[in-house]
């Protein structure tokens, strides 16, 4: 069944949210323009600063939401340190958003090795390229790397550099959102204290 197939006025009769959110991200994913699995990405500095990002969901199951990157970029840094993380989904055509609180870790070596192999040659080379988050002179700079690796890796498949991973975000939390008429919105959260307890539902004023 697809979200598309929910009555506006069932969702928040929902008990699992993990097979709501399953159902509102396929229905996104035949309606939404552009990238569907867009989602902001929060996490917190050194200095306790709030950082948000845009970064692609590559993944999620019961287990948790899985993105991609540079783990010594200022989001893999900050994960490292803090492994607390939000999520954010905002799906304009559907009117709906979904917005997830969680820990987050790394995901296992061989998740991200067959990941990786799945990115187009060139993405492959830009993981690589790229320090990702840090200074760059200018972009003559980064065409060089890109070369340099390029010409490394001529003659073989790009294998996974050891600082490029990924992260899952394991939700205690997760609220969905509906827009309705005058601002009326209809809003359930469900949060447990640890991924081992059971779903608490509540339904929120807007």
């Amino acid at each position: 069944m697809t979200a598309q197939a929910l009555p506006d006025q069932d969702f928040t009769e929902a008990s699992d949210p993990d097979l709501l959110f399953s159902q509102w991200f396929d229905e996104a994913s035949e309606i939404e323009l552009g990238d569907p699995n867009a989602m902001t990405l929060a996490t917190v500095d050194s200095n306790g600063l709030p950082n948000a990002r845009i970064v692609l969901l590559k993944g999620f199951d019961r287990r948790g939401f899985v993105f991609y990157t540079n783990c010594e970029s200022a989001k893999g840094r900050e994960l490292l340190a803090n492994p607390k993380a939000a999520l954010c989904f905002h799906w304009k055509s559907i009117r709906r958003q979904v917005r997830i609180r969680g820990d987050a870790g790394p995901v296992s070596t061989a998740e991200a090795d067959a990941y990786y192999a799945t990115r187009p040659h060139g993405s492959r080379i830009g993981a690589w390229a790229s320090q990702q988050s840090r200074p760059l002179a200018n972009r003559a700079e980064l065409e060089l790397a890109v070369a340099k690796f390029e010409k490394e890796f001529e003659a073989m498949t790009p294998r996974r550099p050891r600082y490029w991973s990924g992260f899952r975000v394991l939700p205690i939390e997760m609220e969905f959102w509906h827009e309705r008429p005058f601002r009326l919105h209809d809003r359930i959260v469900f949060r447990r204290e640890n991924s081992d307890a059971p779903w608490q539902k509540t339904r929120l004023y807007p």
